[in-house]
């Protein structure tokens, strides 16, 4: 995660200034537990305010929370890019709180995973995956143009306009720095360490459980 890509964010006449005056208040996320919740739970602690607060609303789907956020339905919405980017420019919503802050500074958002016994039985495919996987990785990492005619190209609806893929902030797409597939274990750890912390995760798992010879 990058800065400005997952952001809380308000109307411009909200009351709600601060991440303090979010006590008592709804918050919108797109599903219950999720990385959005991780996230958010992260950073109102950081600012003394228990998750327990607030009242997450899970009830709109991505496309649907920056309309309820407008009409007043929930205080405030946790949105990532592209949706982020279009309640900027179609609906006005401002940002509140950068996410990528604190203990979710540069946090692993997103990866692909694979039972052990499909990996042991195709192993080839795993290969093309990997390889296909670092390529458009390497294309994400370093040409934005790539990003935002990608981001045009998607099938409606979910196809941006150009004005809007130009706003995009991105994340950082890493690429391994060891053997083609290599997995930071240590970035995953981060993952279970912030589960454990707002989900109940049980303190005796292991990540190394998860890893195909390790990582």
């Amino acid at each position: 995660m990058e800065p400005g890509v997952q952001e809380l964010y308000t109307m411009p006449g909200s009351p709600i200034r601060t991440l303090g005056d979010l006590t008592g208040r709804t918050i919108a996320i797109n599903a219950p537990n999720n990385i959005l919740y991780l996230l958010a739970a992260s950073v109102l602690t950081e600012h003394g305010i228990s998750p327990r607060d607030v009242r997450f609303v899970t009830k709109y789907p991505f496309p649907a929370i920056p309309a309820e956020l407008k009409a007043g339905a929930v205080n405030a919405a946790v949105l990532p890019d592209p949706f982020a980017s279009i309640a900027e420019e179609a609906d006005g919503a401002v940002p509140l709180a950068d996410l990528n802050q604190g203990a979710t500074t540069s946090f692993p958002v997103e990866g692909y995973v694979v039972t052990k016994q499909w990996a042991a039985k195709y192993p080839h495919t795993l290969a093309a995956f990997y390889q296909a996987l670092e390529q458009g990785q390497q294309i994400a990492d370093s040409n934005r143009a790539a990003v935002e005619q990608a981001m045009e190209d998607l099938p409606s609806p979910l196809g941006l306009t150009k004005q809007t893929a130009a706003l995009l902030s991105l994340d950082e797409y890493p690429v391994s720095s060891g053997p083609v597939g290599t997995v930071d274990k240590d970035r995953l750890e981060r993952v279970v360490n912030v589960m454990t912390q707002f989900l109940g995760f049980p303190k005796s798992f292991n990540i190394d459980s998860m890893l195909l010879n390790g990582g």
